[in-house]
């Protein structure tokens, strides 16, 4: 299964976009799934390619990066505690505020169309967002979103 259940989150802290970001990113790096090198390529493609969305529930982003700093694919899942700003992806002049991030680590950028579809889904779904971010465990999340993404 892509969605790792050591890969999720619940009241992740951070004050900018940058901080929640490395802290997802150090997760994937400490499981073994991504390179010493990911949570700096993180915040690099995300100041230049942002990854925000504006959701059906609350904004969402969905950070990633290049598979050179990738060890296997995967997916994890981050409630914030609090929203930060990060800016919305096409459009970097719109600044958004997201509840929940979506951390992508793709080895074959053809499976990234496929999973991006996917959470697409998820981010359409009300109610499917409202208990992702109101969820108690991360146990809830990956038992939500495990079945969606595969």
């Amino acid at each position: 299964m892509l969605l790792k259940k050591e890969l999720i989150r619940i009241g992740l802290e951070g004050e900018t976009s940058e901080d929640v970001l490395r802290a997802l990113a150090g997760v994937f790096v400490e499981a073994g799934v991504a390179k010493d090198s990911y949570p700096d390529a993180i915040v690099l493609r995300e100041s230049k390619y942002p990854t925000a969305l504006p959701a059906t529930a609350f904004d969402i982003a969905v950070p990633h990066t290049f598979a050179e700093h990738v060890n296997e694919p995967a997916m994890g899942v981050a409630v914030l505690a609090h929203p930060v700003q990060f800016q919305q992806m096409g459009s970097p002049e719109i600044t958004l505020h997201p509840q929940v991030l979506f951390m992508l680590a793709i080895t074959d950028p053809k499976d990234q169309i496929e999973l991006l579809k996917k959470i697409m889904g998820i981010i359409q779904d009300v109610d499917v967002l409202n208990k992702i971010k109101d969820a108690k465990s991360e146990e809830e999340i990956y038992d939500l979103v495990g079945p969606i993404v595969g």
